[in-house]
């Protein structure tokens, strides 16, 4: 079975919808949502209305958790406080209600999912080097653990980065962010995992990054949240 796995659509609706033209040219049926649906973006409600039609998995996100409970933006940044605010503002109460009772984590047979990292994931940890990595690979027992969270597509193995999962070994695998990736690169990202012969591709792709940015400023949100859709920052 082929899965797309994607994270961080943080409201973009343009690349939400790209991703998935993208997901539905390679026929791919199942889509898991490795969370952070909502924050920064102008269309929180639409994504989450796509996501919770197209995806069988959906985990939560710390902007997701914080788009229903803004205690727990007090560690974001200003301009992610603004958004969390913003979208806690605009989210609709279904939507609301449905984030409540989002996993935090799931595992199916001998992969994991978890929107931060499998050490804590209620603390959203971040892995952002090997060093965070080897702790996360003691929490976890399956071979393969697919993250989100920093917006950076990157694959580890227990010896350290590498450029593509093989069929031994285990692995830490970053999708990248599909609404607002950070790794200088400003196209959306995402995964496709072949479960059968354990192979992994990192999608990059184009999207309408100027309506996406636009949006952001005529909802009054902070210039910074569009202007980083067209830097990759």
């Amino acid at each position: 079975m082929r899965l797309a796995i994607i994270s961080d659509i943080h409201g973009n609706l343009e690349a939400l919808i790209r991703t998935f033209e993208l997901i539905d040219q390679q026929g791919i049926t199942e889509t898991v949502c490795l969370g952070d649906v909502v924050g920064y973006g102008a269309n929180p409600n639409e994504c989450m209305k796509i996501v919770r039609e197209r995806c069988r998995i959906i985990l939560l996100g710390n902007h997701d958790a914080a788009a229903v409970d803004l205690s727990v933006a007090r560690q974001f940044t200003e301009l992610a406080r603004t958004s969390a605010c913003w979208t806690n503002n605009v989210l609709e109460p279904e939507h609301k209600q449905f984030i409540k009772h989002l996993p935090i984590s799931e595992v199916r047979e001998d992969i994991r999912f978890v929107h931060a990292s499998p050490y804590d994931p209620d603390e959203w940890n971040y892995i952002l080097s090997y060093f965070d990595a080897r702790q996360a690979f003691r929490c976890f027992p399956e071979r393969i653990c697919f993250v989100g969270h920093s917006h950076v597509p990157v694959i580890y193995s227990e010896e350290g980065e590498v450029g593509r999962v093989r069929s031994e070994g285990r692995y830490v695998v970053n999708v990248g962010s599909v609404g607002q990736p950070r790794d200088r690169n400003p196209h959306l990202s995402f995964g496709i995992f072949n479960t059968e012969g354990w192979i992994y591709h990192n999608v990059r792709a184009e999207y309408d990054r100027v309506t996406a940015a636009e949006k952001i400023r005529a909802a009054g949100l902070p210039r910074m949240l569009a202007d980083r859709l067209v830097l990759g920052i």
